[in-house]
């Protein structure tokens, strides 16, 4: 028995000796003790939370069939492609002070997503300097990772520049009881691939956008949230604008040869752009229903008609597992759905409309009159576990008064998404 022991003993020296020599140094630290994070990503921070750095990324992959009005001949047509690959790193420095770097690789262009500094010292007041991504909407404040659909409603394609990331500002933002607010100032730096959004000396133009949201019941099984957005921006006198939706389907851009991204109108402004904009959402257990209105008016420059755009969805989810959204008031959005069996994770289902009208009186760039489209989101997504979700939609299309080269006024599309996420 003795010897049993010793051997043990023995057995258990020489294994720590190895592991000594394979594992040779000695993490030490001058300050306080460290606390080491790796569920979803990996984080690192002091015990005093004066100083601490986050790793996270996400992978998406997307796969688009399509055909009709979603095409210039209405043939179908197929694309594969990465939609995000994008890493983060965000962290404190001496407690007050935040940061944030986040850049894309994926097929979306591979620029710097967001840079940028945050001064929290003045509780419960953030302010943030550098590049950042306005908020306008309920969709455009939830994440990409945690939206509903595959794409955010084609609503966001009549104004894509409340949301851009091409440029820097300055933001302030509060989350005080029931009430999440934010307003900042932007330089952007470029359009549509038409003309630079500069003046005749270089020097870029400013847009404002402002967000207030109030949540009077935010709990675990049951949210209801009501917002309000403005936004505003001063373009050069003649510059050209124009909306170009794509209806919910990305791969209709991704495809340069065939793809049908449409101008459903345009003008040439006078130098003054708005936006406005309401949402809504109320959630109870695994249900959930919000929707969005937006309007927008482009003032046009001596001999151009004003372009004036207006739009709507509505979309309903509905957890088959159970479980119900999560909900942050801290940016007024909400956040992933956890599922409960590990085994079988959780199954979503949706619907979601989206109704666009564009007023058109130029002539030079759609039929005169307005110009609509109808397009209709049915689709399922299946959360695996904490970091995979699969996805998959219908979509189909009606348009009014535009068509594709081929006379279509109406398209099918089938689009799935595969998604990681650390």
């Amino acid at each position: 028995m003795i010897r049993k022991h010793f051997a043990g003993f023995a057995a258990s020296a020489l294994a720590l000796a190895v592991s000594a020599q394979a594992f040779a140094g000695t993490v030490t630290t001058d300050g306080a003790d460290l606390v080491i994070k790796t569920k979803g990503g990996l984080e690192v921070g002091t015990t005093d939370k004066e100083f601490s750095f986050k790793i996270n990324g996400r992978l998406q992959a997307d796969a688009d069939s399509f055909d009709g009005f979603y095409t210039q001949n209405g043939e179908r047509a197929d694309e594969t492609y990465l939609r995000r690959a994008r890493l983060e790193i965000s962290g404190v420095a001496f407690t007050d002070w935040g940061y944030t770097f986040q850049r894309n690789f994926g097929d979306d262009s591979s620029n710097w997503r967001e840079l940028a500094i945050h001064y929290n010292g003045w509780e419960p007041v953030q302010i943030s300097v550098g590049r950042i991504r306005p908020t306008f909407g309920l969709e455009w404040a939830t994440s990409s990772k945690w939206i509903t659909a595959i794409e955010r409603s084609a609503l966001s394609d009549l104004a894509p520049w409340v949301n851009s990331e091409d440029g820097e500002g300055i933001r302030v933002r509060t989350t005080v009881g029931m009430f999440h607010g934010e307003a900042g100032a932007y330089r952007q730096d470029g359009g549509d691939g038409v003309d630079m959004l500069e003046d005749e000396d270089g020097a870029n133009n400013t847009s404002f956008v402002l967000r207030g949201v109030i949540a009077p019941i935010v709990e675990k099984d049951q949210v209801l949230h009501l917002g309000a957005n403005f936004g505003k921006r001063d373009l050069e006198e003649g510059y050209l604008e124009r909306i170009r939706p794509r209806l919910s389907v990305r791969g209709t851009t991704e495809d340069s040869a065939n793809g049908n991204r449409a101008t459903f109108g345009g003008t040439r402004t006078d130098g003054t752009d708005q936006a406005w904009g309401l949402e809504a959402a109320y959630m109870i257990g695994p249900f959930s229903v919000q929707g969005e209105y937006l309007t927008r008016t482009v003032d046009g420059m001596e001999g151009f008609e004003d372009l004036e755009a207006t739009g709507y969805n509505v979309q309903l989810a509905y957890t088959l597992t159970g479980e119900s959204r999560s909900y942050k008031l801290d940016g007024g959005k909400f956040d992933k759905i956890k599922p409960e069996n590990k085994r079988t994770g959780a199954w979503e289902v949706f619907y979601r409309y989206d109704h666009l009208s564009v007023d058109d009186n130029n002539g030079a760039f759609a039929d005169i009159g307005d110009v609509e489209a109808k397009v209709h989101n049915l689709g399922v997504n299946w959360y695996v576990n904490d970091a995979v979700k699969i996805s998959a939609a219908y979509v189909k299309a009606k348009t009014d008064k535009i068509t594709n080269n081929n006379g279509d006024d109406d398209g099918d599309g089938f689009v799935t998404r595969l998604q990681y996420v650390f």
